[in-house]
């Protein structure tokens, strides 16, 4: 017998069945893959109120899932929310849905289920054969607080009375933590903090009427705790109602040669656009991107006050418009645009140097479009002020300033005819009369006399 024909027949034999025990192994190492399931509890709190969806999303790319089970011991008992199987794909393939984001309901007083600790408890498995083809298991547990009363809203501030346009103060006691928690006025919410009092219950925020919200305007103190309830309270007050003036400002073609030039590149005007075309706008589209920086830069304020009395106006200075005038802008006798000047403009000596009003810190202090060059301060507990077209800026951000320091000089900077300052006080996003802000019996009977009320034993 011919060795090398007998050597070549055995290869013949063995090498398809080497292939073929290859690919069982090959294809039993892939169906008992070790790699368990993915789980993400995506809870905002550890706390569970009285009726919200818990956030679970599981994965496993290798086998597919099997089955998902959630469950909550509370007192001994234990309470399945969620118990699911997911379909097959066949026996050599495995699990048809290789991902999920589930929303579970979760009402405990629909299940009987008491306020207090409990345990939440999560079981995921894959459709591996491991563990005798049950699966690879994620198994996870993790303690909640269970949570359905609403938090008790006690106001200590009042009596509320406010202006049109103005702005005041509001005080409360919260009988638990809550991370959003504010007073809405109309549309419009205003949040408050904790930590300037001892007591942390004690929260406090300075609220606005907008020039645009008469009597009649609703007020609620909000609370959200931390499980999600939330507590509406109507805060009883009394608006008193303002009439605003009227204005024209006439636009002349000089202006226009003089200012438009420097507004050209921030607005996105077509090639060969006119100057008035390019001053609409600047009046309107970039009026309204400023604004949304301003909010922007007054959405967060310290839980402090760093101002102390009436605010400084600008020395020597001839009042030019005042707060919430609506301005009817015309060209060679005819409207072509209306807006609203949210501050009062004065005007001294030229690049007359420019006073804190009151202590803050600088939160902003760069070009602001139509403004021009701007410092803004932060007072504390959502009080601001704004300093705007100014030729020169001697201060920055981060920077402590007192009452009356410097920051600038007046100037004809943004959509300035002449050398002048624009002074605006905003309560967060809201412009608010800065008249009122200059007067010391103003603030002593609606700001600082409610707050001392508070700070007594």
């Amino acid at each position: 017998m011919n060795p090398k024909k007998n050597n070549f027949r055995l290869g013949i034999f063995i090498l398809p069945l080497l292939i073929f025990v290859g690919a069982v192994g090959f294809f039993l190492f892939k169906r008992m893959e070790g790699a368990p399931p993915t789980v993400n509890l995506a809870l905002a709190s550890s706390s569970l109120g009285a009726s919200q969806n818990i956030p679970l999303t599981v994965a496993d790319p290798k086998s597919g899932i099997r089955s998902v089970w959630v469950a909550l011991l509370k007192d001994g008992k234990e309470t399945v929310l969620l118990d699911k199987t997911f379909a097959s794909a066949g026996l050599l393939t495995g699990g048809v849905t290789r991902e999920e984001r589930l929303e579970i309901p979760f009402e405990p007083r629909s299940k009987g289920i008491g306020d207090g600790k409990g345990l939440l408890r999560l079981k995921v498995q894959d459709y591996s054969w491991r563990r005798w083809g049950k699966g690879n298991l994620t198994y996870q547990e993790q303690e909640v607080m269970i949570d359905t009363r609403p938090p008790v809203i006690e106001v200590l501030s009042g009596p509320h009375y406010f202006a049109q346009g103005g702005a005041g103060v509001v005080i409360y006691k919260l009988s638990e933590i809550c991370p959003k928690t504010g007073v809405q006025v109309g549309d419009q919410f205003y949040p408050a903090q904790s930590g300037y009092f001892k007591d942390p219950a004690i929260y406090m925020t300075m609220v606005a009427i907008g020039w645009q919200q008469g009597p009649g305007t609703p007020i609620h103190v909000v609370a959200n705790d931390l499980a999600g309830n939330q507590t509406r309270s109507g805060l009883s007050h009394l608006i008193n109602a303002r009439t605003f003036k009227r204005d024209e400002i006439e636009i002349s073609d000089s202006f226009l040669d003089w200012k438009m030039p420097e507004f050209v590149q921030q607005v996105a005007a077509p090639p060969g656009a006119s100057n008035l075309d390019i001053f609409l706008k600047v009046n309107g589209e970039l009026r309204r991107a400023n604004y949304e920086v301003l909010k922007k830069v007054t959405a967060k304020s310290d839980n402090q006050i760093y101002w102390q009395g009436e605010f400084l106006r600008l020395p020597n200075a001839a009042p030019r418009a005042g707060f919430a005038d609506t301005r009817s802008y015309m060209y060679k006798g005819k409207k072509i645009d209306e807006q609203t000047h949210l501050g009062a403009d004065l005007a001294s000596l030229e690049q007359s140097p420019v006073p804190a009003g009151n202590g803050g810190k600088v939160v902003f202090a760069e070009n602001l479009g139509i403004y021009g060059q701007s410092v803004i301060l932060d007072h504390g507990m959502g009080l601001f002020s704004m300093y705007s077209h100014l030729s020169h800026i001697g201060v920055s951000v981060g920077q402590m300033v007192a009452k009356g320091d410097p920051l600038g000089k007046t100037g004809k900077t943004g959509l300035a005819g002449g050398d002048h300052l624009h002074f605006s006080i905003l309560i967060y996003h809201t412009f608010v009369n800065p008249v009122e802000w200059w007067d010391a019996t103003w603030i002593k009977n609606n700001i600082t006399a409610k707050i001392d009320a508070v700070k007594q034993p």
